[in-house]
């Protein structure tokens, strides 16, 4: 078992920076951490995933080289530093987990997920 909980979203402006959290606990070894995201009206979609174990990461084409999924072993946390901000990512931000190796798709099939995390952007 698994279990997630996100922190870190909220209100910013069109350029500006956040930082979500996602605490684990529960089994880590061989899972890989996700953010996946949706936006209102619109199906859930992969943002950024990194293995637990050896940290390599892979990042959606829509959040490349603005976002930054990373994770802090001790502290059982994974982070995603969002930088230039924009009105469309707009979004509840899930943090999820799963034995699988996903990059893209609506993660269906992943087993574990956090509550959600609200950010909104303003132009």
């Amino acid at each position: 078992q698994v279990q997630l909980v996100e922190s870190g979203g909220g209100l910013v402006q069109a350029g500006d920076s956040l930082r979500l959290s996602c605490v684990v606990s529960g089994r880590t070894f061989g899972m890989h951490m996700y953010w996946f995201r949706q936006a209102a009206g619109k199906e859930r979609e992969f943002a950024a995933r990194i293995m637990w174990i050896g940290g390599s990461t892979d990042h959606a084409n829509s959040v490349k080289g603005r976002f930054t999924i990373s994770r802090e072993i001790a502290k059982r946390t994974v982070y995603l530093q969002m930088n230039s901000l924009k009105p469309e990512d707009t979004a509840v931000y899930y943090c999820a987990a799963s034995s699988r190796f996903y990059i893209s798709g609506s993660g269906n099939d992943i087993p574990y997920w956090g509550q959600g995390t609200q950010v909104t952007v303003s132009s």
